[in-house]
């Protein structure tokens, strides 16, 4: 797919640094939709208390085998494992790995998650929209049939996104202005930079949780929504149709 090359460079670095005790910027975010945005380093390396609602609410639902998908830092493996729970923590991020590994994480694989095919999991985690890494609309259907060929008969997918209607202009009657572009309006193309390098831009994907539903039910997936946060954010688990 070809999404998350950037991450070994941008992520990598700021991570090591972080850990490192070498920390002096965040990570600078350009995205097709706003304005130059920014990612703390220090929120990558954040406690159970200090996330979000949502995360916390995945974390406590996970069980079993745990595959952590995009696992960044290691923050929610290593509350899983603390717990006892079995984790792999995955990412395509060399840096993002050595980091999980001197943070004390203990099974990790660098991978991109499209090539990753070891073994079947009890719950598979996309947090911090992990559900992006389909980065497009027409990416989706393959990126969920892989995700079901590494779950168990009575596995779960729990994920976040967000629907990011509200970043679009709205009118008097209450419909939203989105470009006719043909493309889903949850499609957004980020450049990262850090420390004056910039990565190559990459497709991100946002997805509201009707078209999630959708794209759930043909791939012969039940999709449940079970919690929503304060800002058109939402949990949602996906099983296997019996």
């Amino acid at each position: 797919m070809g999404v998350i090359v950037y991450m070994a460079d941008i992520f990598g670095s700021a991570l090591l640094d972080f850990q490192s005790g070498n920390y002096s910027e965040d990570i600078k975010t350009y995205s097709s939709l706003d304005e130059e945005d920014h990612i703390p380093v220090p929120y990558l390396f954040r406690n159970f208390d200090e996330m979000p609602t949502l995360e916390q609410h995945a974390l406590e639902l996970a069980h079993g085998r745990v595959l952590d998908v995009g696992c960044g830092a290691g923050s929610h493996a290593l509350y899983l494992q603390n717990k006892g729970i079995q984790t792999v923590a995955l990412d395509v991020s060399k840096g993002a790995i050595e980091v999980c590994r001197s943070r004390g994480v203990e099974t990790t694989v660098n991978a991109d998650i499209i090539e990753f095919s070891d073994g079947t999991f009890d719950t598979i985690l996309l947090l911090m929209n992990g559900i992006g890494l389909a980065g497009t609309l027409v990416n989706l259907d393959m990126f969920l049939s892989h995700l079901k060929s590494l779950l168990s008969p009575e596995g779960q997918i729990l994920l976040d996104s967000s629907d990011i209607i509200y970043m679009f202009d709205q009118d008097e009657d209450g419909g939203y202005w989105i470009p006719d572009n043909g493309r889903y309006y949850g499609e957004v193309t980020f450049t990262l930079e850090y420390k004056g390098e910039k990565g190559t831009p990459f497709p991100w994907l946002y997805l509201d949780f009707g078209t999630l539903q959708n794209a759930c039910s043909a791939n012969n997936l039940d999709c449940s929504l079970v919690s929503e946060g304060n800002h058109y954010d939402y949990l949602a688990k996906l099983t296997l149709q019996k």
